[in-house]
């Protein structure tokens, strides 16, 4: 089991991209030197992480993917051993952030307490990117919700004291 108080996972390897070893991956990091920055990286092989050296990588126009090329990986079939493995940095590696900005396992864990009358509603359990950040947030009923976020409707986020509020549109937590 992979240590995430250590670990940060950036990206999944999907497929090969051509013949000499190229592969395609789908970030899960917003910082784009992860995938484009030539230096080491973990990949989870049997649930134990094993380093590997990106020698570049570069964005697909129009979409979120990007081609990279690893050391030692020079052939389709090396690069299709890899489909499907998830690519990891060290903890240390994270970047700063300007104000407004927030790591994942940052925002993991937080309570979430309502705008309105402070009352808790539940825990943030995963962001999800697909275009725009959502939040998943399992209720206090046990229900999982997915909100967008943005600043009218998580208005406030205090990571010291480990809450956010949340100012749902009506109707959005009776799905």
């Amino acid at each position: 089991m992979i240590n995430l108080e250590e670990w940060l996972l950036v990206g999944e390897l999907t497929s090969p991209h051509g013949i000499k070893g190229e592969l395609k991956i789908k970030p899960l990091s917003d910082f784009e030197e992860r995938f484009t920055k030539s230096g080491l990286r973990w990949i989870e092989i049997n649930e134990i992480l094993q380093e590997i050296e990106l020698v570049k990588g570069r964005k697909v126009p129009g979409k979120e993917v990007y081609i990279v090329s690893l050391k030692g990986i020079n052939t389709r079939n090396e690069a299709n051993k890899l489909s499907g493995k998830r690519m990891y940095v060290s903890i240390k590696d994270r970047p700063n952030l300007s104000d407004g900005e927030y790591h994942l396992l940052d925002l993991v864990g937080l309570e979430v307490k309502s705008d309105k009358n402070n009352e808790k509603i539940g825990y943030v359990i995963n962001l999800i990117n697909s275009g725009n950040d959502l939040l998943e947030i399992e209720l206090i009923n046990g229900k999982k919700v997915l909100i967008p976020f943005v600043e009218e409707i998580i208005p406030t986020i205090n990571i010291n004291e480990g809450w956010i509020t949340l100012n749902p549109p009506p109707g959005l937590l009776n799905l």
